[in-house]
């Protein structure tokens, strides 16, 4: 707001000496002071404070006002929303600008022509809760949202079908765990909302979504009346982030994403050789010292290889000679 704002101390006359402090110093913002009124010009909302008055010569306080320069209110943005289908809805609104002074709201909600009861949350203060007054409606809602302060008053006026606001909440204890011996296997599980009344008579489907750290682009998977998928494509090793939505299997839009859950699929662990108290001998490869001669080994002749006549014979041929020919002189 830009305008003048004039203060006046006490009951003091017009032509009183006085002294102005604000919050406890001196009014440094664009004023003229006329005896016991302050004048401030061209106001906004730095301007607020707390303004005290002191009657010359003495310096004795006699007045203190609390100046609170606000704003009259704009258009509020209202949503409803139906989360515990089909028992109602709630619907919520804020001020995109703040007024800065006390701001109130009146809310009515019309059906059929009729008004319904309006409760106000005990949590939050923006926002009421309806009871539907009865399912499957073809008639619309109608609600409207005033808001008002000292400054003036601003309205809203929504309308829609039941149909077209039913969101359930993101579903519960979202869980994943590697499956033993499947390195390419996620087991996930969810419960739903515990929000929505009755799963049985009002069944949620589910959409999954999954995706490895190291990877950008989600998988998915839509799923009818079932809290449990097991994923049969992760990659080996690599950790996976997964969240799960749900929706009305009929009407409605689907929940926000529930909270993200992080899992790494099964991996074997590396064997360790089991240590033992006696080790074989280790055998180490030497080169082979040159002979000392070049006399023929005692082993024989290789296989392969003809053996020279112009060797001398081995000793134990020349005994075995030496042996036939007394046997031949005993026989004589």
């Amino acid at each position: 707001m830009d305008g003048d704002v004039t203060m006046q101390c006490g009951s003091l006359d017009s032509d009183a000496s006085v002294t102005w402090k604000v919050n406890g110093t001196d009014v440094k913002a664009h004023h003229r002071e006329e005896g016991s009124r302050l004048i401030l010009m061209e106001v906004d909302l730095s301007n607020n404070g707390l303004y005290s008055c002191f009657q010359n010569p003495n310096g004795e306080r006699r007045d203190q006002i609390n100046l609170r320069i606000g704003t009259s209110p704009r258009e509020p943005t209202v949503t409803c929303r139906s989360n515990t289908y089909p028992k109602g809805f709630y619907c919520s609104w804020h001020l995109q600008h703040p007024t800065s002074i006390p701001t109130d709201f009146d809310v009515t909600v019309l059906h059929n022509q009729e008004s319904l009861e309006v409760t106000r949350d005990v949590v939050h203060k923006n926002r009421c809760h309806v009871l539907f007054p009865e399912v499957f409606s073809s008639y619309p809602y109608r609600v409207n949202v005033t808001a008002v302060n000292a400054l003036g008053k601003a309205s809203t006026t929504i309308t829609f079908e039941e149909i077209n606001i039913v969101k359930p909440d993101p579903p519960e204890r979202v869980v994943a765990t590697p499956i033993p011996s499947n390195v390419r296997r996620l087991e996930v599980t969810w419960n739903s909302p515990s929000t929505w009344p009755d799963v049985e008579i009002f069944p949620l489907k589910y959409f999954l979504r999954y995706r490895p750290l190291i990877r950008d682009q989600w998988e998915h998977v839509e799923l009818t009346d079932s809290t449990a998928h097991t994923i049969t494509d992760a990659y080996a090793g690599k950790e996976y982030i997964i969240q799960v939505a749900a929706k009305d299997m009929e009407i409605g839009t689907w929940s926000d994403w529930s909270v993200a859950v992080h899992a790494t699929p099964w991996m074997d662990k590396p064997q360790q050789i089991p240590s033992t108290t006696e080790q074989e001998p280790l055998l180490e490869t030497t080169p082979s010292p040159a002979p000392p001669s070049a006399e023929p080994h005692r082993a024989g002749v290789p296989v392969g290889r003809a053996s020279s006549s112009r060797h001398l014979p081995s000793p134990l041929l020349w005994s075995s000679c030496l042996l036939q020919g007394a046997l031949t002189l005993a026989l004589i």
